[in-house]
């Protein structure tokens, strides 16, 4: 039986593998080099080639585990471990030469998350969590920021730009919460988002609706930062399809109240 340091480790290996292929490669600018998944999501070879590098390493480290992932294996999911995997988190931002993307691979054992690590490929940060051994960024253990007074938080957020169908609801949170904070921010990468919840340098985060490898990784590095995480509802959740609230718990508290009246 592998131990979740040991998890870490091996998603690590993978991440670094992936991110060295992904500097060696010409970015695919041209937009006829971009597959539509949906409205607005785009795929690229670079996404399905770094999935597939993951993937191997993956496996080879731990025979027999299951890849979750969102460019090959969108649908695998069973008990045991369970790799979860985003290639690109920001596939948009990548194409474009926007410097928020990365890779993001997360080690689920029978439903529990066990180990995450987010590879912010630009900058070579490494943050990394293991249940019960907190959240990292390189060597720099991480704790979620100490601010209470909304008025001085920063908030991070996901537009539903894959469902315009929540816009609206997701206006009437925006119109509520910019006025009473010191500002809002959307970079256009669920991991980084949450990353930055578990470092202190967002005070809190929400999007509307997420998928598993968007969030996996993310939910562990601020829960093991000393935050929290739920969905729009408040109930305490892992990785799936759907919306997320995450923050410090004062802000936390906040947030969610205005998510749930808002909306």
């Amino acid at each position: 039986m592998n131990s979740a340091l040991d998890l870490t480790r091996v998603a690590t290996v993978a991440a670094q593998r992936a991110a060295t292929h992904l500097r060696s490669i010409r970015r695919p600018r041209d937009p006829a080099d971009w597959d539509a998944k949906h409205h607005n999501d785009f795929v690229t070879s670079a996404d399905r080639e770094a999935e597939e590098i993951i993937a191997e390493s993956l496996l080879a480290a731990i025979p027999g585990a299951t890849i979750l992932g969102e460019e090959l294996s969108p649908e695998g999911r069973r008990g045991g471990l369970v790799w979860v995997v985003d290639p690109i988190d920001g596939t948009t931002n990548f194409v474009h030469g926007f410097p928020a993307w990365a890779i993001s691979i997360a080690a689920e054992v029978d439903g529990v998350l066990e180990a995450g690590v987010v590879l912010h490929v630009e900058t070579n940060q490494r943050y990394h969590a293991t249940r019960g051994h907190g959240a990292w960024r390189d060597h720099e253990r991480l704790g979620v920021s100490t601010l209470f007074d909304p008025a001085h938080a920063l908030i991070g957020t996901g537009f539903p730009f894959k469902h315009p169908d929540h816009l609206e609801r997701y206006l009437r949170q925006f119109a509520r919460i910019a006025p009473a904070t010191a500002g809002i921010r959307r970079a256009g990468s669920a991991a980084l988002d949450l990353c930055w919840v578990a470092a202190g340098t967002f005070d809190g985060f929400w999007e509307l609706m997420l998928a598993p490898w968007d969030m996996a990784a993310g939910i562990l590095l601020v829960r093991e930062a000393g935050g929290i995480v739920t969905d729009p509802g408040g109930h305490e959740v892992g990785a799936g399809h759907h919306g997320l609230v995450a923050g410090n718990p004062a802000v936390h508290r906040w947030l969610l109240e205005i998510v749930q009246t808002a909306g």
